[in-house]
């Protein structure tokens, strides 16, 4: 009979089958564990928080060049009316359904860098987004993201479960690495473990698990299993209590994302070793009628955001948090047929958080200069990458990137 055998034989006599392991597949046991063991002290560790706007962002309606009349002249049924921009400075503003990121950035947790991209643009949804995942605009097929790469040079047991993708979609690129498998969860509800038999409480389970089933003494295998079935036990009270405590916490809007960054607050106020979350949200290729649609977007990411921040401050981890918002392409300067904008090239990037420079970062597009009808970049948007992991994950950048780009100035 071989170890795991044994293993598996004993879980059963210990837990016999009331308890299940809710719908996250194999990797929940052993994110449970790796939980457990960083439960003796709560991780100080900075965080990264990625958010994917999956479709192509509009940028010029999202920081919009109110003053410039050649914005108009472009966008006679798209231009957000002057009035309604939310006015940050120099002649730019924000969306007006962005009102969640006109309170970051009236609190300096705000952060805009303009005009970023990469050199000869590819339009397509899915190489771009390849380049941005993989930080190698060079790589036709690339097998590892920029963010895996930074989890393959952790290495032991800093690497476990660095990193968590929350979402129905499939595990993004950016998070492939080479010696590193991570987990990807639709729900909070993926971290507990489930007892089905609603008679049987987490502390009756931790009876069982301690219970003698023999006579003798426990072997050094039984006695091995049963300290790794309480500490699963453990972590999934400390997520319990996440859950209980953030239904009680901030105002969350009630949209998809919101859902998706209340779970994020909730595991990292827990105490979990996890350093990078990812989490997306899409419907940003507005091609047509894209005024009420990219009005709904924007204003679900920047409440969803205030909102995050909100719980963040309450519970006191602000400052050590960074949220990353990003898009694979911006949109065209000049509106189609269709009342909305196609695939365009350069557009803004955002980063919020307690220890950032807030405020603009770079030049506003030109629209006197473009090439071919778009804006050019000005930011490469490994430079943005580069800040992120020489600034705030404190990594040798050019280890990740392949080589050294200058760092954008937005941290602290």
């Amino acid at each position: 009979m071989t170890c795991s055998t044994t293993r598996r034989r004993f879980l059963k006599q210990t837990l016999g089958s009331s308890v299940l392991v809710a719908a996250g597949g194999p990797w929940v046991p052993e994110f449970l564990l790796h939980s457990a063991r960083a439960a003796a002290g709560r991780s100080t560790d900075r965080v990264l928080v990625v958010v994917q706007l999956s479709g192509g962002n509009d940028g010029l309606n999202t920081v919009v060049p109110y003053r410039d009349p050649l914005y108009r002249q472009a966008r006679p049924t798209l231009a957000v009316p002057s009035a309604q921009v939310l006015k940050l400075e120099n002649g730019l503003g924000l969306h007006p359904s962005l009102q969640g990121l006109e309170e970051l950035w009236q609190d300096g947790s705000l952060c805009v860098v303009q005009g970023v991209g990469y050199p000869n643009p590819n339009r397509s949804h899915f190489r771009s987004m390849d380049i941005w995942h993989s930080a190698q605009p060079e790589n036709p097929k690339p097998r590892t993201g920029w963010l895996g790469r930074w989890l393959d040079r952790q290495g032991g047991q800093a690497a476990q479960l660095a990193a968590l993708h929350l979402g129905q979609e499939p595990l993004p690129l950016a998070l492939a690495a080479r010696s590193v498998a991570v987990p990807s969860f639709a729900s909070l509800e993926g971290f507990r473990l489930h007892e089905h038999d609603a008679a049987l409480s987490t502390a009756a389970l931790r009876q069982l698990a301690l219970a003698q089933h023999s006579p003798q003494q426990p072997t050094p295998l039984e006695a091995f299993v049963r300290r790794q079935m309480l500490a699963a036990l453990d972590a999934s009270s400390r997520v319990s209590q996440a859950l209980q405590e953030e239904a009680a916490g901030t105002d969350y809007p009630p949209n998809a994302l919101a859902r998706k960054l209340r779970n994020i607050a909730g595991l990292i106020d827990a105490g979990l070793p996890t350093r990078i979350y990812y989490v997306s949200l899409a419907g940003f290729d507005t091609h047509v009628k894209q005024q009420g649609a990219h009005a709904s977007l924007l204003r679900q990411w920047g409440d969803a955001l205030r909102a995050f921040a909100q719980d963040l401050k309450a519970r006191g981890h602000w400052q050590r948090v960074a949220v990353l918002t990003f898009s694979e392409f911006g949109r065209r300067v000049r509106e189609n047929a269709s009342a909305g904008t196609d695939h365009g090239t350069a557009a803004p990037v955002f980063l919020a958080g307690g220890k950032l420079r807030a405020g603009l970062h770079g030049p506003a597009p030109d629209l006197q200069d473009l090439e071919a009808g778009d804006l050019k970049f000005h930011t490469d948007f490994r430079c943005v990458y580069a800040a992120v992991l020489e600034h705030w994950l404190e990594t040798p950048a050019a280890e990740v990137l392949g080589r050294q780009f200058p760092p954008v100035k937005v941290f602290q």
